[in-house]
């Protein structure tokens, strides 16, 4: 596995699912052009540059373009990197038709391709030793003792704290986690557990 400290913008969850394999970091998906009117997406991109950098991977293809351009209006240049894949002839194995530019996509690439191109962006990237956490992470014990998941009012709870961060209301549980553990560290997240239960 490599760690990579930036959060890594993709556009869709066959693209997560490839990097998940050998990327170990937050990674994000625009929902294709779905980003350009989620609101709330748009500000977390933008508060994963400030804290952490963000590194933008999208299809070599026109789409993939329009969206790395879009991402480029909404967050600082010095706070986001560009990994840029190489025109790869060929069809995703899921798809019955290959792509209108007859190329690969993120999701169709080989790790070793997607690892040279992330190490070109210059993004902080090591090897599954070396850890980017200042500390502990927030774990789903952490969650269920604080009442976000397992209880009657843990939707509620989640919502309150995502609204209070300027988060997504759609993310799941888990991405919420992966998401704080970039944001807050654990003793923030114990210490805002703490007051939730003394309100």
């Amino acid at each position: 596995m490599i760690r990579v400290k930036e959060a890594i913008i993709v556009e869709g969850k066959y693209d997560k699912i490839k990097l998940s394999n050998f990327i170990d970091g937050l990674i994000i998906t625009t929902e294709g052009f779905g980003i350009f009117k989620d609101k709330e997406k748009q500000r977390l991109i933008r508060h994963l540059a400030e804290t952490r950098g963000i590194l933008v991977l999208t299809d070599s293809d026109g789409a993939g373009f329009v969206i790395r351009n879009f991402l480029k209006g909404v967050v600082p240049p010095d706070q986001v990197r560009h990994a840029y894949i190489p025109d790869v002839p060929g069809k995703e194995r899921r798809k019955t038709t290959p792509s209108k530019e007859g190329t690969l996509g993120v999701e169709g690439l080989s790790e070793e391709i997607l690892c040279q191109a992330i190490a070109a962006s210059g993004a902080d990237c090591r090897l599954d030793e070396v850890s980017f956490s200042s500390g502990t992470e927030i774990t789903k014990t952490d969650f269920f003792e604080a009442g976000l998941t397992g209880c009657p009012q843990a939707a509620s709870r989640r919502d309150r704290l995502k609204q209070r961060l300027g988060l997504p209301q759609k993310l799941t549980p888990n991405a919420m986690l992966s998401v704080l553990n970039c944001l807050m560290t654990r003793e923030e997240f114990l210490q805002w557990a703490e007051e939730e239960a003394t309100e």
